[in-house]
Parts: C-alpha cells; structure tokens; sequence
C-alpha cells in the first residue's frame, strides 16, 4: 500500500518509513503541486481534533487526483508545559517560528519546577477506514539551548529516564527510544501488522 503522509517535514517521514516500511508499505510525501500542503488549523486547544481535521483535509486533496487510491497519514504534535496550563500545545509550531527556544526558555526563567510532556496523533485513513493512534512523552526543559539535532522544541526538551540529555543531544536512534511520535507511530504499525508479524 503507498501512504501518502502530509507533511513537510523530512524528520517525520524518515521516522514513519521506520515504522511502516517494514510492514511493506511505501511512505511517500503527500505534494500538491510540487509543495507540502497548506493546512487550515481549526480554533482549538485540543490536538486530536487538529489531527483529525487535518486528516480529512488531506482526504479531500486527493479526492480527484492519480492518489485517491492510497492511504493518508497525518501527524500533529506539540509541546505542553505544566506550569503554562498546557501552552504551547496546539499553538507549538506558531510559537517556536515566532519566538522561539530562547523565547520559551524567557518564558520559564523564573520557574522551578520545569515538568512538560510532548504529545503525538497519528491519524491514518486507510481503505475507508481511520485509524488513530497517540503517543506521550513526559520530561522537563532545560535552562540552556543543548544539542543541534532533531527539531522544533529537541534542543531544549529532557525526556525521563535520559540522564539529563535533550533530545537536541541525541541521534535518531536513541531520540526514537523515547519519542512520543514514535510511541504513536508504532501502535499505529502495530493497529495495521498482519497477524502473523
């Protein structure tokens, strides 16, 4: 089966190919003419919905095209602070391009306890049929920007049970030991394996 994801973020499909490839699948990007798609994010502080509307978004955009036969994966994640009620949450994406890490490490400067999880939906429509799937990963930020891999919230983000390391510090393989999108990615491989496997 050829899954289209629709995303424009090359980290998240080499993280889906590594988890559904082995099922015999084909993860491709979803391109509308030659570019990630622009989604509309509806009004909401929940991010189940936003994958959700998301999912049915990339359904109707290749509704009449050559892709109508393949599955669609959608995945929304974000970053929720304790102390911040949640925020960025949703809005993670928004906040990081307008702020970012130093501006979320302002933010948190006077706070002790640091405590924050970041949290994945996976969404995949497959033969009618929608599939959902979530991953949790809880840790702390840190005070300093540490590490230069991964993305988005990596560098200042400290997963339990890492020995103090950031995801910014780490290489793909230790990072997927921890990473909430894939705890979700992998239920959802688990949701669609043959009996068999």
């Amino acid at each position: 089966m050829r899954i289209i994801f629709a995303t424009g973020n090359s980290k998240k499909l080499e993280e889906a190919r590594e988890y559904l490839e082995p099922l015999g699948h084909d993860v491709e990007l979803l391109l509308i003419e030659g570019k990630p798609p622009n989604f509309i994010e509806p009004q909401t502080s929940e991010l189940m919905e936003v994958a959700l509307s998301k999912s049915d978004q990339a359904i109707s955009m290749i509704s009449e095209s050559e892709l109508s036969d393949c599955a669609i994966l959608v995945e929304d994640s974000g970053l929720f602070i304790d102390s911040l009620n949640g925020f960025p949450g949703v809005y993670s994406s928004y906040i990081y391009k307008t702020i970012g890490l130093n501006g979320i490490l302002m933010l948190m400067s006077e706070e002790i306890v640091r405590h924050c999880e970041y949290r994945a939906v996976s969404v995949l429509v497959m033969n009618g049929k929608r599939i959902v799937r979530t991953g949790v990963c809880r840790g702390e930020l840190s005070r300093e920007i540490s590490g230069q891999s991964g993305f988005g919230y990596d560098p200042i983000f400290i997963p339990n049970g890492s020995k103090g390391v950031s995801f910014g510090q780490m290489n793909e393989s230790e990072k997927s030991s921890f990473s909430h999108r894939g705890k979700s990615l992998k239920a959802l491989s688990e949701a669609i394996a043959p009996p068999s496997m």
